[in-house]
């Protein structure tokens, strides 16, 4: 009973991970830190590369059951969810900031420790808002898409090095890689790719490739750094983190300006309370699911 268990808190989180990682303006970062497995997933990335055997063992039972939620998660979106997102992007937006804002109580709540008395670290909560407000305004002022299609030494690279520098932020509370994506102009030609290749058009294979080996040497390079300040320092780091989540409620309200068609960003005629707090809604059923699935019979 509790290995089904697992499987199930595993197969949730990599779905509710592969949702927010395939929405602009969304980091799967962010609900890693909300329903509480961020360390766990830190650590078991950490550890697929340089953890001793055991340690690697461990880590790859557990990112593949996580791996399992997560193809769901990006599949559904993909094939789904993508003319969801188009149609109804303020009503999503809402939702996704109904996520952030009850979701905060619970992280404050749960790192209580590592916050209080130790306010002099408000100003890595600073750092960490400016610095997905100023991923955000880039993300507006550079804009564009980058053609993928000329497979050549130039597109390899800066592909590659898009995907690496994407995977460094999807993994951060805040900052969504599919905004890093925008920001490089990749995002819609990777997800065209990708569609392309579920409908067996293996013509789009060998740019998936390069993207998904730029994703691993972002793995390699960045967490790490990530582990070690989770590890060492970690209540400056949480301090970040907050500020992250805080910031990215504005990458939010900027995400309809993303869209093929750009539309206005979200304001408060356009805001919908009934999605804000059905988003609340989820959080707390998901923090009540985990609580019972997680807990010892």
């Amino acid at each position: 009973m509790k290995k089904i268990k697992e499987y199930i808190v595993n197969f949730i989180n990599g779905l509710c991970m592969a949702l927010a990682d395939s929405v602009p303006g969304v980091s799967g970062g962010t609900v890693a830190f909300i329903l509480g497995f961020y360390d766990k997933f830190i650590r078991a990335l950490d550890d697929l590369f340089r953890g001793d055997m055991k340690a690697k063992k461990k880590a790859i039972a557990y990112l593949f059951k996580l791996a399992i939620g997560w193809i769901v998660g990006m599949v559904l979106a993909v094939l789904f969810l993508s003319n969801l997102f188009d149609k109804h992007i303020y009503e999503m937006s809402s939702l996704f900031i109904g996520f952030i804002v009850f979701a905060l109580p619970i992280v404050i709540k749960e790192e209580k420790d590592n916050l209080k008395g130790k306010y002099q670290n408000i100003i890595f909560a600073l750092l960490g808002a400016l610095l997905v407000i100023v991923i955000t305004y880039l993300n507006r002022v550079v804009g564009g898409t980058f053609n993928i299609d000329n497979f050549n030494l130039g597109t390899i690279l800066y592909v590659f090095l898009a995907a690496m520098v994407a995977f460094s932020a999807m993994i951060l509370p805040g900052i969504s890689g599919s905004t890093i994506l925008l920001i490089f102009g990749i995002y819609i030609p990777i997800i065209t790719k990708i569609k392309a290749l579920l409908s067996l058009d293996f013509r789009a294979l060998p740019i998936l490739i390069v993207f998904g080996l730029g994703v691993i040497f972002g793995v390699l390079y960045f967490i790490k750094l990530l582990r070690k300040c989770l590890d060492k320092k970690r209540s400056a780091t949480i301090y970040c983190i907050l500020g992250m989540m805080i910031a990215s409620i504005y990458s939010i309200i900027m995400g309809p300006t993303t869209l093929d068609v750009p539309l206005n960003s979200l304001s408060f005629e356009t805001f919908n309370i009934l999605y804000f707090i059905l988003g609340g809604i989820i959080i707390l059923g998901l923090e009540g699911l985990k609580n019972f699935l997680t807990k010892e019979n």
